[in-house]
């Protein structure tokens, strides 16, 4: 596969996002170059494309991803992967709020920390986050797991849905309506398969599985003030 280098600059966001899907197309293994922190890059991107971002990015980037494998060198700004169904985007450094919001599959991994809302109201996937989680992760995540290796803010998994959140690491607090479980032997299994192949298997972490409550599933007029604090 040959390498195709787009460099971004001040160009307009429409002008880059046709080149990279043209030389995805094209099967071309794409790298991006002087990025700029801008917004909007690699939107939409089809099965099968493989790209790099040389340093940091913006908003946005990788939202409704359908297959492609992204790799962000540095830091990406809020809700990357945002919406995306497939594929796989890897961030090296600090991922901003809402990352994986509405996501529907595939998996984000963050090497750094992850800002508030992480996986905020999303439906499946996975989100993989080697540092720490910010505040209200897993907001309204009606499918999908966040396994966060650092520890997580406060308010963590507030009005989950069907989601999991997992933590190893101190937690600031939990959100409403969360249940604490003692994660199963072949639960944890299944959380090794996810972060073997990405080589963070740690046989010593101690897991807090955090799933709904389901108070707020079905409202309840005794129940209101639990509604009063989303």
């Amino acid at each position: 596969m040959s390498e195709y280098i787009i460099d971004v600059g001040k160009r307009h966001i429409k002008e880059i996002n046709e080149e990279i899907q043209e030389a995805a197309k094209q099967g071309k293994e794409i790298h991006v170059v002087n990025t700029l922190s801008r917004h909007n890059l690699g939107v939409g991107l089809p099965a099968g494309a493989k790209l790099t971002f040389e340093g940091s990015v913006g908003y946005y980037c990788g939202g409704l991803n359908v297959g492609a494998n992204i790799e962000i060198e540095r830091n990406a700004g809020w809700a990357c992967g945002e919406g995306m169904s497939k594929g796989h985007i890897t961030i090296g450094g600090y991922c901003g709020m809402s990352c994986g919001a509405a996501m529907m599959g595939g998996t984000i991994h963050v090497k750094g920390d992850a800002g508030p809302r992480c996986g905020v109201a999303m439906k499946g996937g996975t989100i993989v986050v080697e540092g720490k989680i910010g505040y209200q992760s897993g907001f309204m995540a009606h499918s999908g797991r966040i396994i966060a290796l650092g520890g997580a803010g406060a308010s963590c998994a507030d009005a989950l849905w069907e989601g999991e959140v997992w933590v190893a690491g101190e937690v600031e607090s939990l959100g409403v309506d969360v249940n604490v479980l003692e994660p199963t032997s072949e639960e944890v299994a299944e959380v090794d398969a996810i972060l073997d192949p990405l080589g963070l298997t740690d046989s010593s972490r101690n897991w807090r599985k955090m799933v709904s409550g389901q108070r707020l599933w079905y409202f309840e007029s005794r129940e209101a003030s639990a509604w009063l604090m989303i």
